[in-house]
C-alpha cells in the first residue's frame, strides 16, 4: 500500500492531510507521486503524518516499501499504456541506449536515440 491508497481508503485529500498533520501539501504530493520517499522524510514529518492518520510511525515507514531506492513506484504497470507503436519503439531504443552508457560501453549514438524519442513524443502529442 502507498500513501495515496491510504488516503483514498480514509476518504482524505492531500489538502486535508496537510491541514491535519501540519506537513506541507507539496511534501505530501511528492510522497504520493513517488518523487519523494517516506524514508527520506525526517522523523518529525513521519510522526506528524502518523498522528494525523492515527497509525504508528512504523506503519508509515511500511508505505515506503512500494517505492524503489530512487523514490519511484515499484509497480510501473500504469506507465506508458496505450502509446503508439512508434513511440514505444523509441522508448525501448532509449532504454537500451541508457543501459549501454550505464554499463560503460562506448555508445556514441545515445544523443540520436534521445532526439528520435523527443521527436516521436512531439508527433504522438500532435496526432
Amino acid at each position: 500500500m502507498d500513501l495515496q491508497t491510504l488516503l483514498n481508503e480514509r476518504n482524505l485529500s492531500k489538502y486535508q492531510l496537510s491541514k491535519l498533520s501540519g506537513v506541507p501539501k507539496t511534501t505530501i504530493m511528492d510522497i504520493c507521486a513517488g518523487r519523494s520517499d517516506m524514508e527520506r522524510c525526517n522523523a518529525k514529518t513521519v510522526q506528524k503524518l502518523a498522528q494525523a492518520l492515527n497509525c504508528t510511525m512504523e506503519d508509515m515507514m511500511k508505505l515506503s516499501s512500494t517505492y524503489d531506492g530512487k523514490g519511484l513506484p515499484k509497480d510501473r504497470s500504469y506507465l506508458e499504456c496505450g502509446l503508439p507503436e512508434f513511440l514505444q519503439e523509441s522508448i525501448q531504443a532509449m532504454v537500451k541506449a541508457w543501459q549501454k552508457v550505464d554499463n560503460g560501453e562506448n555508445y556514441t549514438l545515445w544523443d540520436c536515440d534521445y532526439c528520435n524519442l523527443q521527436s516521436d513524443i512531439n508527433s504522438a502529442e500532435v496526432n
